[in-house]
C-alpha cells in the first residue's frame, strides 16, 4: 500500500469513503483539496482504501473503507500528511478518540462529547 496525493478524476471514489464514515466534508472542498495536494489518499493494486483531508495542518477528515479498518491505514495517512507539516491536529467526537489517542496524540475535552487533539 502507498500514500500519494489524491487527484480531482478519483473525487467520486474519495468521497464515496469519506461518506460512508458519515463525516461531513462537502465534494467541493475535497476537490479543492486535490488541487492543493492537501487531500491523500491510501491505494493498493489501483483501488483506494482510504483519503484523509487537511487544511494546512488541520485534519479535516480522514476514513478507511470499513473492510479495511484496524489495518494501519488510517495511521499511514496521518504519518504522510505529517511529512509536509510540523503538527496535525482534529476536532472528533468521543467514538473517534481511541484512533487519534492511539496515533499518539495529545487529547483534550472541548465537552459535549467533543474532543482536539494535537500531534507534533
Amino acid at each position: 500500500m502507498r500514500v500519494r496525493p489524491g487527484t480531482v478524476e478519483e473525487l467520486p471514489t474519495v468521497m464515496t469513503i469519506l461518506d460512508g464514515a458519515m463525516l461531513e466534508i462537502d465534494a467541493a472542498t475535497v476537490r479543492e483539496k486535490c488541487d492543493t495536494r492537501e487531500a491523500l489518499v491510501a491505494v493498493e493494486d489501483g483501488r483506494l482504501l482510504g483519503a484523509l483531508v487537511r487544511s494546512g495542518g488541520h485534519i479535516d477528515a480522514v476514513a478507511v473503507r470499513r473492510a479495511r479498518r484496524g489495518q494501519g491505514i488510517g495511521r499511514r495517512l496521518v504519518e504522510a500528511a505529517l511529512e509536509d507539516v510540523p503538527r496535525l491536529d482534529a476536532e472528533f467526537d468521543t467514538k473517534n478518540r481511541p484512533f487519534y489517542a492511539k496515533l499518539g496524540f495529545d487529547i483534550e475535552a472541548l465537552g459535549g462529547g467533543r474532543f482536539r487533539g494535537v500531534r507534533r
